[in-house]
């Protein structure tokens, strides 16, 4: 078990054993194998890819690197969701408040933003007060006593995939799928779960940018589940337009707010439909699509959903008034300065990308992980494809706290945004479905 035999195996293209690949995941975890070890092994790994077996062995050993949560006390099938990250993706805050007021334990582990994606931790710090930082003995009695938990990664989960990434990172190695595969499922799994479903997102704003990489990735995950003894599905979604009409932090807690009022943009909520519906199948508190999608209609309608969300803001610290005065309780921009269409005609174009860079220019998101967010800065009231609009008629509306980030974001956002006079051929939001 000497690192430099086993990257030779795998430099040469063998397929590694269980006691190997722990060996590896172990010497990240304890520092036995020094960095330029690990990152042989990761470009070892990048170039010669692994079997279904050797991403299986990675995933377990990562899972087990740390502590597993454990959540045997909590009745029923914990059932967790997962996005591979877009822009305007707020589908975890009504989602998780969906679903758990259907009866269906949700322990939700997420991450922040970095680059163009953002961040549930960030969304929710935007709530003030809010604590997503539990311990995993808090997490799981928060989860038994009032069935949902939104927090982020503790140091004691998974701790070799912090290590890992953050070597890929700076490596060129991140673009992997089974070192992909790994880092989420590991997580994922040490939460504690019975089962998963994968929001996998392919489009110019996505990770995956066409349909084939997010199929082969959301197989994968599958598969890998699956071989760790839990129910996992993926759906396939687009992600060329941003989701719903808000970017940020704060005005994205506003427009989850609005969802689980049930006054949410239609993409959204049908992203977040779809999700809730292979959650509830997979916590067996029904036996088929269209009876899972009446329950999660039925909680949003006669407001349970959305006081399962206060539930969760003030068991975590957080400001329950939010869901009833999202304004006046979330930070405010100084500035919110409209971005006027130029000409009559139709949305043909938002490109996803644009608008992110945008709300990255304002202060939304981070381009380094020790960056500093605003919560209160970002985009609203953005035009959706196919939409028409007439000259004067605000595209957008920009929320910023500096004239001049505010002036240089619209240039990104115009940029992004194309009005012409033939209406685009609508395309699906939900591709496929695996599993």
């Amino acid at each position: 078990m000497f690192p430099q035999h086993v990257i030779a195996r795998k430099r040469d293209g063998a397929a590694l054993s269980a006691e190997e690949i722990t060996a590896f995941v172990r010497g990240a975890t304890d520092g036995s194998w020094a960095d330029y070890q690990l990152t042989a092994m990761l470009m070892a790994i990048f170039l010669n890819g692994m079997t279904p077996a050797e991403v299986a062995a990675y995933t377990e050993a990562m899972m087990h690197s740390g502590t597993v949560a454990d959540l045997s006390q909590v009745p029923g099938r914990k059932v967790d969701k997962h996005s591979t990250g877009g822009v305007g993706d707020k589908v975890s805050l009504p989602l998780a408040a969906m679903v758990s007021a259907c009866g269906v334990p949700v322990p939700m582990i997420s991450g922040r933003g970095l680059g163009h994606s953002g961040g549930t931790l960030d969304k929710l710090e935007s709530i003030p007060g809010f604590n997503v930082s539990l311990s995993l003995a808090d997490y799981a009695a928060q989860v038994a006593r009032i069935g949902c938990a939104l927090i982020g990664q503790t140091q004691d989960l998974a701790p070799s995939d912090k290590k890992l990434y953050a070597l890929r990172d700076v490596t060129a190695t991140v673009e992997c799928i089974p070192l992909i595969c790994g880092s989420i499922m590991s997580k994922k799994l040490a939460e504690g779960i019975d089962g998963l479903v994968l929001d996998v997102k392919f489009g110019r704003a996505a990770f995956m940018k066409d349909l084939d990489q997010a199929r082969e990735l959301a197989t994968a995950m599958v598969e890998i589940g699956r071989a760790m003894g839990k129910e996992v599905r993926a759906l396939l979604t687009a992600m060329d337009q941003p989701l719903g009409r808000a970017v940020g932090n704060a005005v994205e807690v506003a427009e989850s707010v609005a969802c689980l009022r049930g006054e949410g943009p239609a993409d959204l909520m049908e992203v977040t439909t779809a999700l809730g519906v292979e959650m509830l199948l997979i916590g067996r508190v029904v036996d088929t699509a269209p009876a899972a999608r009446a329950m999660l209609d039925r909680v949003v309608a006669d407001g349970s959903a959305l006081r399962k969300f206060a539930e969760i803001v003030e068991a975590q610290g957080g400001d329950p008034r939010v869901t009833v005065d999202p304004t006046g309780v979330l930070p405010q921009a100084k500035l919110q300065m409209p971005v006027p269409a130029e000409r009559d005609g139709v949305v043909s174009d938002v490109d996803g990308m644009a608008v992110a860079l945008a709300a990255l220019r304002l202060g939304a998101g981070r381009t380094r992980a020790e960056d500093n967010v605003d919560p209160a800065v970002g985009i609203t009231a953005l035009v959706k494809l196919g939409e028409r609009v007439e000259a004067g008629q605000p595209l957008a509306v920009i929320h910023a706290n500096d004239d001049t980030a505010g002036r240089e974001a619209e240039v990104k956002l115009r940029d992004g945004i194309t009005i012409s006079d033939t209406v685009p051929e609508p395309r699906p939001l939900i591709a496929e479905r695996i599993g």
